[in-house]
């Protein structure tokens, strides 16, 4: 991981090229140019508006309000059926990005209307997310891990939700469920050491 923007920028690793035209384009927008999560983020006001990330198979501009852009040109990715607020421009080289200079800026224009408008993705309660089966068995069975896992921070029940439900199998679920026992019953997440 970079340990600060100018590395970031003077690394040879890939997409340099795209990063450093994307870099370009959005500081013509007049957001603030930081260093988080080991990448570039452009803020409005110190609230996230844009993270510039690379892949394996390409680059892009992470709008951590995606979900709340118009996308007239439908051209915003959702990562995974998880991600409920972000929405991913992708770029597979530098042409890609010269032939969207406007759309970039015209969507980055928009989220920073959006944050300025002070708007909030509603996001999914964990009350929506599904329990899977294997789950409510143990939870009849042990009373004790069920007031355990509901003693969790939601965030850290989504974490676990997620991941027991992940699984293709049923013996994969249980496996799973079983391995977070103790984890569980500490009151620590699913990436909690």
């Amino acid at each position: 991981m970079k340990k600060n923007i100018k590395e970031f920028f003077e690394d040879n690793s890939a997409w340099q090229q795209e990063y450093k035209l994307l870099r370009n384009i959005l500081n013509t927008t007049g957001l603030e140019e930081e260093f988080k999560w080991g990448k570039p983020c452009y803020t409005f006001q110190g609230k996230n508006v844009v993270l510039m990330h690379g892949f394996k198979d390409y680059c892009a501009l992470l709008f951590h309000k995606g979900a709340l852009l118009k996308d007239s040109s439908d051209l915003l990715v959702q990562q995974t059926k998880n991600v409920q607020a972000a929405r991913q421009l992708r770029f597979k080289g530098v042409q890609e990005i010269k032939d969207q200079e406007k759309t970039i800026k015209a969507y980055t224009f928009e989220a920073i209307e959006v944050e300025k408008a002070g708007v909030a993705v509603a996001m999914k309660k964990t009350s929506d997310y599904e329990v899977p089966e294997e789950l409510e068995k143990v939870f009849k069975e042990n009373s004790d891990f069920k007031k355990a896992f509901k003693a969790l921070t939601p965030g850290r029940q989504r974490g676990y939700l997620l991941y027991f439900s992940g699984a293709k199998q049923s013996k994969t679920r249980e496996s799973r469920i079983e391995k977070c026992t103790a984890k569980i019953f500490s009151g620590k997440g699913l990436n909690d050491r």
